[in-house]
């Protein structure tokens, strides 16, 4: 095989061309390379983002050790730290879920639903790119989750 100059994958990752006013639509083809396009450009602008967060985070924490006489000023300082973790902690969480859609792209199976293997509305993976059910296996999910929860 030729060397192209390119690793391997790189050659079937051609730029995909898409309109700043792009949005999926319903009446073409699911997940087209347009879609894929859309939906791996808004995960990464995601994850950037709360990437960014983390790192203004991280060193406001940094920058907010500092020994405070008052006691009821320190326990507000330590609760707001403690916020601020507990908010980087989803954050990273969300990071993983988002790397996970991504792959998802990356393999072919993003769009469809792990249990049913139909395929997630765009309007669904538009307001939550990172869903891997569809509303109606989400909700059962959810319930059965609720019924085991109560016993």
């Amino acid at each position: 095989m030729p060397d192209t100059g390119l690793d391997k994958g790189e050659d079937m990752k051609a730029e995909t061309f898409l309109p700043d006013d792009y949005r999926p639509a319903e009446d073409e083809p699911f997940m087209n390379e347009r879609q894929l396009e859309y939906f791996r450009r808004k995960l990464i602008d995601w994850r950037n983002d709360l990437l960014e967060e983390s790192r203004d985070t991280i060193e406001a924490l940094q920058d907010g050790t500092r020994a405070i006489p008052d006691v009821a000023d320190r326990a507000s300082e330590e609760t707001d730290r403690a916020l601020e973790l507990r908010t980087r902690d989803r954050q990273r969480k969300l990071v993983a879920k988002i790397d996970s859609a991504l792959r998802r792209i990356d393999n072919g199976e993003y769009g469809y639903c792990e249990v049913t293997g139909e395929p997630i509305s765009l309007k669904r993976l538009d307001a939550r790119p990172i869903a891997t059910m569809s509303l109606e296996a989400q909700e059962r999910h959810e319930r059965r989750e609720k019924v085991h929860r109560d016993d």
